[in-house]
């Protein structure tokens, strides 16, 4: 989901999560994958019990600490996906939409305190579309503030928020676009924009570029959901 109004220079913004995203990542830095060493049972079980139980998530693809790329969530997509009845493929090209700024609990953390109306997850959800999102669904005890530390519940939201988009159409919309890429619309502009998109009305060059995106990584998110 785009920031809203003036964008916020990455010039300012870099200095001050540099250091929090690099030590987050350090962890990865002291040898590369090829050398480390498997994980014990043991180990790997301590892992499985301090992952946040409430999402309900499926076992995730093994994913390097730090490193929130959007393929390492496909087992997550597609069950959200199937349980908010809408396209998987639709739900992963958000996600690499979304992923033109470093996630990551301490980095949207302090991004949060420097812009208070910033996005949170992998999936950059505003705090007013996750409250109206989760009424009434599974995981409506979840709070907005927990999106960083689970990647389950910010891909679970986005599934349905875009569901809840996409029930907002009419049957035949007027525009020459797909449902799919209304629904990309409506979650980067808001569903009032979709709306309007969805009678004709042309999308200008910020919505454009997000539909542009949004088409590029539509090949990759499906190589994403067949390669897990």
């Amino acid at each position: 989901m785009a920031e809203r109004g003036a964008k916020w220079p990455w010039a300012v913004l870099a200095l001050a999560v540099l250091g929090i995203w690099a030590y987050e990542r350090g962890g990865d830095q002291a040898a590369p994958p090829a050398a480390a060493p498997a994980a014990s049972a043991s180990a790997a079980a301590t892992a499985s019990a301090s992952a946040p139980p409430s999402s309900g998530a499926p076992a995730a693809a093994s994913r390097p600490p730090g490193d929130y790329a959007p393929r390492y969530f496909a087992a997550e997509v597609k069950q959200y996906a199937a349980e908010a009845g809408v396209n998987p493929q639709l739900v992963m090209a958000v996600l690499f939409n979304e992923a033109y700024k470093p996630h990551g609990p301490d980095v949207e953390r302090a991004w949060q305190k420097m812009k208070p109306d910033a996005s949170f997850g992998i999936a950059n959800m505003h705090r007013a579309a996750y409250d109206e999102t989760r009424q009434g669904r599974p995981f409506a005890d979840r709070p907005w503030e927990d999106l960083p530390d689970d990647p389950a519940l910010a891909v679970r939201a986005a599934a349905w928020y875009l569901h809840d988009l996409g029930a907002q159409l009419p049957a035949h919309p007027a525009a020459s676009l797909s449902r799919d890429e209304l629904m990309a619309l409506g979650y980067n502009t808001g569903a009032g924009n979709m709306l309007l998109f969805a009678r004709g009305t042309k999308p200008g060059p910020e919505a454009r570029s997000y539909l542009d995106k949004l088409h590029d990584n539509w090949s990759k998110s499906a190589d994403a959901l067949a390669a897990r």
